[in-house]
């Protein structure tokens, strides 16, 4: 137990020291995890060299991690989940698995009990970083685009495959029928009997201490260990217990409380587990090096080819179809829980797990400055993929209500860009000058903006709206009205002050309507040619002011309730 303490100690100080490193580089963390454990291990420094204290870090981390990651999965997502979303979930990691069991396995990997290799490492190509993706999309606030929520979408239709591989996982050096059919009773038992708890007893049970937050940390723990020790009780595993137990809490009604409440302990077991996956690394040598080249390679051509090709045939654009499968270039963090679980079976060897490893830290080094800098790669590659016959949505003909082939000539008012405040804006012509509607064109990269436009015969172009091919293509020379939609948070390769000054160049006589996001940005958007300048949060501070006085005077029920009757009339494309 002393030397448990004082590894522990150990691990903790090396994790919080190089993570510290790794946040003044912007690298994840989970990498300085990874380095912690390697210098601690018996490979390098040799501090930690307690086969029993690494084996018990591993295990409480992982039992967390995969907590937490059944707490994080949304079902109600999952089932909501569009045909885009869906089909390309699908393809990806159904022909990812196909791809690397079959890649892997001509290389010389084992498919058959009682070595997995072959079939883990094709698994663990095929999963991306939920932490990576959804850290970097947030910094680039591009979570709630059509390309970030296609990439969050199949993360979330990847852990559901992650867990029906656990779930089959144990049984795979007895994959009879009859075996298979009683290891699925098995999960469906454990599933059923934790969400028929959670459903029924648990919301009795925290509802009577929600007022007291360490008795929620206490039941949500006792939870998670005791479906954890039913998963072993079934030979399942605690770890798939743990998972289990998560996802019946991800519809709780106090899921978020819980998931406040344990996710600092999370982190301090995620950290472990992560430190502990470090400790068991080897000193790589020409074998491991290269495995891990070979997964790199695999993962990147695999995601390219599975998320890509389903995005494409769909009509979703080049540039739709390409940002995802940039987004999804990385090696998950379940990957490392899979082959883990894999070693632990005795299913793979050290070396595969040596590899994914290295694979995981390369890539996510990799993958986090690609993802950044992914409007400048798709901008680059979408010219050379036209020039090899990929098609694009601005090919595909006229579009409604624009009888000239898909230009914007003959709109007297642009749109240029097309989310949430263009979507009002529209809104608001058709009650308020309907007149006007007949002079609008839109010209915004969005597919699915593009189809409910057009629904609605309304004139659209296909273009990113920073280039300036694209604002001549679109007729920016002959109209009357240009309106710039999107603020400089979200408006990729390009600012409002660039646009503008370009919108002026190629139309000096055009009336220029640009946004704002802090007062010093009027004077610099004035200067360069906007003839005028919108400050959205000047709009939002009258209405945060009239709802204050309405608190006041005590009839902010009845101003909320008028709100309600004019949002209810309203039908905006992007609701």
């Amino acid at each position: 137990m002393h030397h448990l303490i004082q590894d522990i100690a150990l691990c903790i100080t090396a994790a919080w020291l190089l993570g510290m490193v790794a946040q003044w580089l912007r690298q994840p963390v989970l990498l300085a995890y990874l380095v912690g454990g390697f210098l601690l291990g018996p490979a390098c420094l040799k501090w930690v060299v307690d086969r029993e204290s690494i084996e018990t870090i591993s295990e409480l981390g992982l039992i967390f991690l995969l907590f937490m990651i059944g707490l994080e999965i949304d079902l109600k997502k999952i089932i909501a989940a569009g045909s885009r979303i869906s089909v390309t979930a699908l393809v990806q990691i159904v022909g990812g698995c196909l791809l690397g069991v079959v890649a892997f396995s001509l290389s010389g990997f084992k498919l058959g009990g009682p070595a997995w290799d072959g079939l883990y490492l094709g698994v663990a190509a095929a999963l991306s970083s939920t932490v990576i993706i959804v850290k970097v999309l947030y910094e680039k606030r591009e979570l709630d685009t059509l390309a970030g929520r296609v990439t969050l979408g199949v993360l979330v239709l990847q852990d559901l495959f992650a867990i029906l591989f656990l779930a089959v996982q144990p049984s795979l050096n007895e994959l009879k029928l009859t075996v298979v059919g009683l290891s699925a009773l098995r999960v469906v038992t454990l599933v059923a009997a934790a969400m028929a708890v959670s459903r029924y007893v648990l919301p009795p049970l925290f509802r009577s201490v929600a007022r007291l937050p360490e008795l929620v940390l206490v039941g949500a723990l006792g939870w998670c260990f005791l479906v954890g020790q039913l998963g072993e009780w079934l030979h399942l595993s605690r770890e798939m217990g743990a998972l289990v137990a998560g996802v019946s809490l991800s519809t709780f009604p106090y899921a978020l409380d819980v998931t406040a409440k344990v996710t600092s302990l999370r982190d301090f077991f995620v950290t472990l587990f992560f430190v502990g996956l470090g400790l068991g690394i080897p000193i790589p040598g020409g074998a491991e090096l290269a495995l891990a080249a070979a997964v790199i390679v695999f993962t990147v051509t695999s995601r390219l080819v599975t998320t890509f090709t389903p995005l494409y045939l769909l009509k979703s654009g080049l540039r739709i179809s390409l940002l995802p499968a940039i987004n999804l270039c990385q090696i998950s963090e379940f990957s490392l829980v899979v082959m883990k679980l894999g070693e632990g079976a005795g299913h793979v060897s050290p070396r595969s797990v040596a590899g994914v490893s290295l694979a995981f830290v390369a890539l996510a080094v990799a993958s986090t400055f690609g993802m950044t800098r992914s409007d400048g790669l798709v901008r680059g590659l979408i010219p050379w993929l036209k020039r090899r016959g990929f098609r694009d949505l601005d090919a595909s003909g006229p579009v409604a209500g624009d009888a000239a082939g898909g230009h914007g000539h003959g709109a007297r008012i642009l749109l240029l860009g097309f989310f949430r405040t263009a979507s009002s804006l529209l809104e608001e012509l058709s009650l308020k000058a309907p007149h006007l509607l007949s002079s609008v064109a839109v010209v915004d990269f969005n597919p699915v903006v593009h189809a409910h436009l057009q629904a609605r015969g309304m004139k659209v172009v296909y273009g990113d709206i920073s280039q300036r091919d694209t604002l001549a293509h679109a007729g920016v020379g002959a109209a009357e009205v240009l309106v710039c939609t999107i603020p400089d948070s979200l408006l990729k390769g390009s600012t409002n002050e660039k646009l503008v000054r370009q919108l002026r160049e190629l139309n000096p006589a055009a009336k220029i309507i640009a946004p704002a996001e802090t007062l010093a940005d009027v004077a610099r958007l004035r200067a360069a040619g906007a003839d005028f300048v919108s400050l959205p949060r000047l709009s939002e501070a009258g209405d945060l002011c009239e709802a204050v006085r309405a608190a006041h005077d005590g009839v902010l029920e009845q101003r909320q309730a008028g709100l309600e009757v004019r949002l209810a009339e309203r039908k905006e494309v992007l609701p």
